[in-house]
């Protein structure tokens, strides 16, 4: 039975124009960059981004969808693609800019968009402030979502809006529509920027840094402009900035919204918060006991961990260093990741909790008199039997892919368990390294880790579905 038809190919090809005309926008910013500190390097955005908009525009006006109603299905191939062509097309600006080769650059894009924040670069003290720039707008970009962004700005309120906000994994809704759901996610995302660069102005960060630092931080990326990443600044205010701005990432931005409305109650009141808080006191603590790290260095890792976020400020020498129930730590909260509904990778706590819950209602079950029924709840409402068959197999599969790529680090030499550190920090998103992954890695181990870090943003299914549309085309 075939499942993509011509129809949904248009549908797909006419709306991934729109993104592909936004993504080549994104590759123009940082002129005003290269512009301020005249390093005339045009050309190295220009190019791609002429490329993007150009074949997004004739992508608009060739194929012709008005009257066929966009599903799922669609919004996800759609939302695949234009993650794929991002990192494309990012890579061909930092293939030209730095005259490093295609693989290193589009993993350089891929690892920025998507918020993981590994480079291959070994010293991007000495990168033009234009390509720092971009890579910290990719991340700020890829944190809210790059058809996010792009659907917020281009497309008219109705079911495309809807299917395609749904592509990415997300549900949740501040406002009735999805429009205006983006909006006002695009309004607290903007005041958490403006409010994380005032604040590490006042910390004495240069301007360049704050705006950078600040972009890679609230999106949970990490990729930072500095070789030392935020250790380079040695200021525990910094330090702290940071940890906020990392935490208020990882938070819903439903519950962002709330807020003021009550008084602060919500954020007091989600559970999901409240499990990333309690976490991050119980992990510091029960480390600090047994290690010999520094307070603020282990601090700050563990937050960087269960948000996804990557930052650190101990080098990675010295993290390779680090007991081994210290690194198994490190993994277990760079598996869960933060809330749903906010800029982090990994599994989500949503789906945790869910999943756990689901293994103690099973329990109850069986011990409860025979055909009683225990219902599961989570802030209050009933969890429905599709979402907790859901968090299970999406646990499963997640897992499948860190196993898979564990083994093909291990068979091409690494140490088995830096070699589980690394493939779950690329399936998670984290960025968190303990110096595996160079420009001297196997051309093989890039792909397969730009594989991961693309599946893990988008949460594995819609680019299974988009390979699985791709490999049907052929089979014709």
């Amino acid at each position: 039975m075939r499942y993509i038809t011509k129809t949904d190919l248009i549908i797909v090809a006419r709306n991934s124009g729109y993104l592909m005309m936004g993504i080549g926008v994104m590759c123009l910013i940082p002129l005003i960059m290269d512009m301020i500190y005249f390093e005339f390097d045009i050309l190295s955005f220009l190019i791609p981004g002429a490329i993007s908009i150009l074949l997004g525009f004739a992508f608009t006006k060739y194929f012709d969808d008005s009257g066929k109603k966009i599903r799922l299905k669609h919004g996800m191939m759609i939302s695949s693609f234009a993650w794929f062509w991002a990192g494309l097309i990012g890579g061909l600006v930092f293939m030209l800019a730095t005259h490093i080769p295609l693989t290193d650059a589009v993993f350089e894009s891929v690892s920025a968009l998507t918020g993981t924040g590994i480079t291959l670069y070994e010293n991007v003290e000495i990168l033009p402030h234009s390509i720092l720039f971009f890579r910290a707008l990719e991340q700020w970009i890829g944190g809210l979502g790059v058809v996010v962004m792009v659907v917020s700005v281009l497309t008219k309120p109705g079911t495309v809006s809807s299917k395609l906000y749904q592509s990415e994994a997300r549900d949740e809704r501040i406002k009735p529509s999805v429009k205006a759901t983006l909006k006002k996610t695009m309004e607290i995302y903007a005041i958490y920027t403006v409010a994380g660069i005032l604040l590490y102005l006042l910390a004495g960060m240069p301007l360049f840094d704050s705006v950078c630092n600040t972009f890679t931080i609230i999106s949970t990326g990490g990729m930072s402009i500095k070789n030392a990443n935020i250790g380079f600044y040695q200021n525990n205010i910094i330090y702290f900035i940071t940890i906020i701005l990392m935490i208020l990432g990882a938070t819903s931005f439903l519950v962002h919204y709330k807020v003021i409305r009550t008084r602060g109650r919500s954020l007091i009141e989600d559970l999901q918060f409240k499990v990333i808080i309690c976490v991050i006191a119980f992990v510091t603590l029960m480390l600090y006991f047994v290690s010999n790290i520094v307070p603020m260095d282990l601090l700050f890792t563990v937050v960087s961990a269960i948000t996804t976020t990557g930052a650190s400020v101990a080098p990675i020498q010295v993290m390779a260093n680090w007991q081994p129930f210290v690194i198994i730590c490190l993994m277990c909260l760079m598996l869960t990741g933060g809330s749903s509904g906010s800029t982090v990778g990994a599994i989500k706590l949503v789906r945790m909790i869910t999943f756990f819950k689901g293994i103690y209602r099973h329990v109850r079950e069986i011990l409860s008199p025979e055909g009683r029924v225990v219902p599961i709840k989570l802030n209050g409402r009933k969890i429905p039997e599709k979402a907790i068959s859901q968090s299970g197999n999406y646990i499963t599969l997640y897992m499948m892919f860190i196993m898979f790529t564990w083994a093909l680090f291990c068979l091409f030499g690494y140490d088995p368990f830096n070699s589980l550190f690394t493939a779950m920090s690329l399936q998670g998103n984290n960025g968190l390294d303990l110096g595996i992954v160079t420009h001297t890695m196997h051309p093989a181990l890039k792909v397969v880790s730009m594989f991961d870090m693309w599946t893990g943003r988008l949460e594995i299914y819609p680019v299974l579905i988009t390979l699985r549309a791709f490999f049907e085309i052929f089979k014709r």
